[in-house]
């Protein structure tokens, strides 16, 4: 990747300050009377480009190289909390399978716990490989650096050429530190997952606040981390029968030293979900004032869903965070949803492009929004909106009339 080098005799005062304004990240600033660069560069090189040679790129002389065939598979962390498999883990494990056809990889997945193996029989179910299994009484609840340090011991023994973690409040926690112990690269909520022949996974997710698509690729280094929200894939279907193979691990008990003392457990109480909901209705900017969300939450009503929104809602203070779509906010994945005077930003459209059939209703006919939508409606959501109540309304009288 190389490193920026400061020519610090070709810097005057009006260069500096030239260059200071220069940076769109902030990272170039003054420090003891001197030009520095701040741990913000982004290695946009915009900097060389126009520095006048103040600042030139060294490019690295030795490429770090990995021999890519001593690792193989994919490796799925099965996420659980009692006696339930969290649905992020049969999502990835359908996503393994898919990239694994690409490299003819086996498809694996690590379950750490105390008496887990039902949960490992119930893997086979859904056509991974292999499933690895670490059972201790020190693995009961989730410690971090028990978790963390039985993960290492895996990767050393089966050396998984990826790994792949639910973005779950455990597995962002997990993940991370993992990835810390191997000095290899982890890209957080991504969306999309590719695989290139020779085992590099090419990590797909939005960047600068959902301006850009992000390609990540770890060329030289392995294992390869990612993290995914829930609802971003397939789960697959479930088999009656199963298919290949649970693995029981000795554990190191020098893994399982940790300063963390688990007194109890208080289950909390479960919240109603928009991440839940089969039916949503989606409300954003083009909303005039808080009042009218009456009428929003009446169509929802009229639906049977939920009514959720866009970021701008949330600092308005119009809505709860709750019930925000997007990166920022949830994912979701509908069998419908009505995006109504949204416009389609990436963070948005990241987060319930999935959804089985998308409504969008925008006076833009060139919105980013009808370019994900199964169904487009040019115009008002103010006019389109009432009349679409009134039809559902007369429609369920009519219907109710004949029944009688």
């Amino acid at each position: 990747m190389g490193q920026l080098h400061i020519n610090h005799d070709k810097v005057d005062h009006k260069l500096m300050r030239e260059l200071i304004e220069l940076c769109p990240f902030n990272a170039i600033e003054e420090s003891n009377g001197k030009l520095d660069i701040n741990a913000g560069c982004k290695m946009c090189r915009l900097c060389v480009k126009q520095g006048k040679g103040a600042i030139e790129l060294l490019e690295d002389t030795e490429i770090e190289k990995i021999d890519k065939e001593l690792w193989k598979g994919l490796t799925v962390y099965v996420d659980h909390f009692a006696g339930e498999i969290h649905p992020v883990t049969l999502e990835l494990i359908g996503k393994a399978k898919e990239l694994a056809k690409v490299t003819k990889h086996p498809v694996q997945a690590i379950i750490m716990g105390y008496n887990v193996k039902p949960l490992a029989e119930e893997l086979l179910h859904y056509g991974v490989d292999q499933v690895h299994l670490y059972e201790d009484e020190e693995l009961e609840h989730f410690k971090i650096e028990n978790y963390t340090g039985v993960f290492e011991s895996y990767i050393d023994e089966i050396k998984p050429s990826s790994v792949l973690v639910g973005a779950t409040t455990l597995g962002r926690s997990l993940a991370p530190r993992v990835a810390a112990r191997f000095r290899t690269g982890l890209t957080a909520d991504c969306t999309i997952l590719e695989m290139k022949k020779n085992s590099d996974l090419i990590q797909i997710r939005p960047a600068f606040g959902g301006n850009i698509m992000a390609q990540i690729v770890t060329e030289n280094h392995r294992p390869q981390f990612c993290t995914v929200r829930n609802k971003i894939f397939d789960a697959p279907v479930r088999s009656e029968t199963k298919s290949g193979e649970i693995i029981s691990h000795d554990v190191d008990k020098s893994k399982l030293i940790s300063k963390i003392n688990v007194r109890n457990i208080f289950k909390k109480e479960k919240e109603s979900c928009i991440s839940d909901a089969e039916v949503i209705v989606a409300v954003g900017r083009a909303l005039k004032k808080e009042s009218d969300m009456d009428m929003m939450q009446e169509f929802a009503d009229l639906l049977g869903g939920r009514l959720a929104c866009t970021r701008p809602l949330i600092e308005s203070g119009w809505m709860d965070c709750k019930t925000q779509i997007g990166l920022s906010g949830r994912t979701v994945k509908p069998k419908i949803i009505f995006a109504c005077g949204i416009h389609g930003a990436v963070q948005f459209t990241a987060g319930m492009e999935n959804s089985d059939t998308i409504v969008a209703i925008n006076t833009d006919e060139n919105a980013p929004i009808f370019n994900v939508a199964h169904w487009g409606v040019v115009g008002d959501m103010y006019q389109i909106i009432p009349e679409l109540m009134e039809k559902i309304k007369t429609g369920r009288d009519i219907i109710s009339a004949g029944k009688e």
